[in-house]
């Protein structure tokens, strides 16, 4: 067995909001005494961007002009080269969650085209005879809850083959009527979307009703922004033939590291919508 490295957070959640304090220890393990030319730990926070397959060429000046966009980097000297013993040592660390001047922490979002992540980075440089050892962990930074701010914004929704888009064949669709509603188009992440949906009328069997949660990520420069939108998850909230005119409850909830709240910059813009083309009907 050699030298292993490690970094233990003390929330087993990972999960930091802006103010807080991130602890936990290093633990470094090893059955020999260990040389060392010092141990660091740094704390880095980024965006990275990219554009789709089908803008790239399109805009030149993204790839020339932006980069990884870097919302936090921090480095601390947690031991000056020396030795450290055989056997378990733990070495404590407290890292203080503080955005200097008007930065902002954004919230942790894994996307397709906009991504942000936080990373502690623990490095013990070693003798030309040694390798460097390096070990990464992320953490996640949730923003404030916004309850207090958000006002219920409720919307009904009709569905017939007249309003669905992107359908070559419209007259080969059954004839039929949806009608529903959502709690409110203004959503706080931490807490499920709701409504309801009634079939009033189909003269075909309904095989299927699924929900379809889409991310819309805006990302570019000056010279111009490309928009794609993504799926995040499909929900089915009704199986088989339903009844008509029989309620049938929307409860969705936000998967936490695939969405974040709507953000808008100056090079990224990251949404989430759920709307009438979102309901997806399956016909026998």
């Amino acid at each position: 067995m050699g030298t292993a490295l490690d970094i233990k957070i003390k929330r087993a959640n990972k999960v930091y909001r802006c103010g807080e304090v991130l602890s936990g220890v290093v633990v470094i393990t090893s059955k020999d005494t260990v040389q060392h030319q010092g141990i660091s730990l740094t704390m880095e926070g980024s965006v990275n961007l990219q554009l789709s397959a089908k803008s790239v060429g399109v805009f030149e000046a993204f790839y020339n002009s932006v980069k990884p966009i870097q919302i936090i980097n921090s480095t601390i000297e947690m031991v000056k080269p020396g030795k450290l013993p055989s056997g378990k040592t733990e070495i404590p660390f407290e890292f203080p969650l503080h955005m200097k001047g008007n930065k902002v922490l954004y919230e942790t979002y894994h996307g397709v085209f906009v991504n942000i992540q936080y990373t502690l980075r623990c490095d013990m440089r070693r003798s030309l005879l040694a390798k460097d050892l390096t070990k990464t962990c992320e953490f996640i930074v949730h923003s404030l809850s916004q309850k207090g701010k958000l006002m219920p914004s409720p919307v009904d929704f009709t569905i017939t083959p007249e309003t669905l888009q992107n359908v070559k064949e419209r007259a080969s669709l059954p004839k039929f009527l949806i009608r529903g509603h959502l709690s409110s188009t203004n959503c706080i992440i931490t807490q499920p979307l709701t409504g309801e949906l009634v079939v009033e009328n189909a003269e075909a069997a309904v095989k299927s009703i699924e929900l379809q949660l889409v991310r819309v990520e805006t990302c570019g420069c000056a010279e111009g922004y490309a928009r794609d939108a993504t799926e995040i998850q499909n929900i089915q909230i009704a199986d088989g033939d339903v009844c008509r005119g029989l309620p049938i409850p929307i409860y969705m909830v936000f998967p936490r590291l695939f969405t974040c709240p709507t953000l808008e910059t100056t090079n990224f813009k990251v949404g989430e919508c759920v709307g009438l083309y979102a309901v997806l009907v399956s016909f026998i």
